[in-house]
């Protein structure tokens, strides 16, 4: 991709524009979409316009931009993290019909737990997570399991960075957060009572795939004065059956079947 006199490429402005659009700031102008990704206005409506162009954008009524349909459909083809979800899906449906809170899928991405799916009762109670939204691996009780469970390169370089507060009960000190992590391992299990809010506590298990890797966590949201056994009992049964459901066994093929008899 060419490079722009400043030395982004192509690749780096598309991205760029593309993370202009947010849970929040779903519709932009062209002019938005520049100042948010920090490009000359010629060059952003010219992106922009190429974007339309090939379906990645789409106008709307009144000629602002949204993220088109054709985005979604590539997207959708062949990402793990989304057959992770419909994998999951059955059984976080399950844990929420008995829990009757928020219950969450979450991924690690770069340095962020990235939440997939959020199921929540009307009547549950606080919860500033959203589908597709990201909190700091740290302050939630789904990032405590995906960092418990990462690589030690990435443990040191989150641990060596300084550390954002979501709420005054957040753990930002490396040697606590340390301790956290090691009791992560050791119970198989997070709980971060008011990290994210000081009115709910979040609670989290990992979900393994057939080799033992971590590849999500499965958490719910509860009141903070809540007891945890019963919705932990019920997280810890539906990780298991997610993990046999991402490998089921295989197919017995019908020329093994013939051989054999």
């Amino acid at each position: 991709m060419a490079n722009s006199p400043s030395g982004d490429s192509m690749t780096d402005r598309l991205v760029r524009i593309l993370e202009t659009f947010t849970p929040t700031r779903t519709v932009q102008t062209a002019a938005e979409i520049a100042r948010h990704a920090g490009l000359p206005d010629s060059t952003a409506h010219r992106i922009v316009g190429e974007l339309v162009a090939t379906g990645l954008l789409e106008r709307a009524d009144d000629r602002r931009v949204r993220v088109g349909m054709r985005l979604w459909e590539l997207a959708t083809r062949s990402s793990y993290a989304l057959h992770l979800r419909q994998v999951a899906l059955p059984y976080m449906e399950r844990v929420q019909a008995r829990v009757r809170q928020h219950t969450q899928l979450a991924i690690r991405e770069q340095d962020e737990a990235l939440f997939l799916e959020r199921l929540s009762d009307p009547a549950s109670g606080a919860n500033v997570t959203r589908i597709a939204g990201r909190l700091p691996l740290h302050a939630s009780s789904s990032g405590l399991v995906l960092l418990a469970y990462a690589d030690a390169d990435v443990q040191e370089r989150l641990l060596s960075a300084p550390l954002r507060p979501m709420s005054r009960e957040t753990l930002v000190d490396p040697a606590a957060l340390r301790r956290k992590l090691a009791e992560v391992r050791r119970l198989g299990h997070a709980a971060a009572p008011g990290f994210v809010e000081t009115v709910s506590t979040g609670v989290a298990v990992p979900i393994r795939e057939r080799t033992g890797e971590v590849v999500a966590a499965l958490s719910v949201v509860l009141p903070r004065d809540a007891a945890i056994d019963q919705p932990l009992a019920e997280l810890r049964r539906a990780a298991q059956d997610i993990r046999v459901a991402l490998d089921p066994p295989p197919i017995e093929r019908e020329s093994d079947r013939a051989a054999g008899g």
